[in-house]
């Protein structure tokens, strides 16, 4: 392999190509999410172009799924095979969609809500669902759903003999709605606060608006991700191999201009300190 294949960067060189600063640079080294760099006698560190791809796509990463997901997800991909590595990150894309199609739904439920104080006993006995049921078409446990009751966001009627919860379309239509509330970060007070409102005049306008928000950072996140799609390919592609091969596949990103960074995230959020 000629002289020219085989690119070495300095950590001043990878800092300048992925947007990140030499300090963020090394510490990203320690923490694993880029591979560990060649040691000249002097100690002083040779990057590839891998480096700055495996800088790349945790930018994207870290945009999609937050940085401390974002670090563990990149040390694992090194490691595993390729079929694990792209069910990681397929598993990424499923995660995103599932989150803006809960919103979606927490949207629906909102309106049906809206529309049951104009046209109230519109509730059919067949759509009620159990707990169980209820939990598995949300995903959460039952007991999250027993805690909401004892909170006051969602509350079940109580038929049987034996007590048993029963959730009518108005309470599965809250439950969307925590589930997308809790999910955006909201805590149990706000929650609370935003859930009391949705029956007073207007006062469902709030929930609106978060909605619309959560959809627009899900929208944020799937860009972020699909912007680091080919320097993830490239960190997959490149586990195991030795760092000479790792240049070549690298191709010649490190020497031109690293694309503009998904949203504004900033590198010093990134620095693992």
């Amino acid at each position: 392999m000629s002289g020219s294949q085989r690119v070495l960067l300095r950590t001043v060189d990878v800092a300048r190509a992925s947007g990140y600063s030499v300090q963020q640079v090394r510490d990203l080294e320690r923490l694993g999410v880029i591979p560990p760099a060649a040691r000249s006698a002097n100690g002083y560190r040779s990057y590839t172009p891998v480096h700055v791809r495996a800088l790349g796509a945790y930018r994207g990463l870290a945009g999609a799924v937050g940085p401390v997901v974002a670090r563990k997800m990149l040390v694992k991909l090194r490691t595993e095979t390729l079929t694990e590595a792209a069910s990681a990150i397929s598993a990424v894309h499923v995660q995103l969609a599932r989150e803006r199609e809960e919103t979606l739904r927490a949207q629906q439920a909102l309106r049906a809500i809206e529309a049951e104080a104009h046209t109230p006993g519109s509730e059919q006995e067949g759509d009620a669902m159990t707990i169980t049921e209820l939990a598995g078409a949300l995903g959460v446990r039952s007991s999250a759903l027993r805690f909401w009751e004892q909170e006051g966001l969602v509350l079940p009627e109580r038929v049987t003999s034996l007590r048993a919860r029963r959730y009518g379309p108005s309470a599965v239509g809250a439950a969307r709605i925590v589930v997308a509330l809790r999910g955006a970060g909201y805590g149990i007070p706000e929650v609370r606060e935003i859930m009391a409102s949705l029956h007073r005049h207007d006062g469902s306008g709030e929930a609106r608006r978060i909605l619309r928000q959560r959809l627009d950072r899900i929208a944020a996140r799937t860009v972020a991700l699909l912007r680091a799609g080919a320097d993830l390919a490239a960190v997959v592609a490149s586990a195991g191999e030795p760092a000479a091969v790792q240049s070549c596949r690298a191709g010649p990103k490190a020497g031109g201009r690293r694309p503009p960074p998904a949203g504004p995230v900033s590198p010093s959020s990134h620095s693992g300190s």
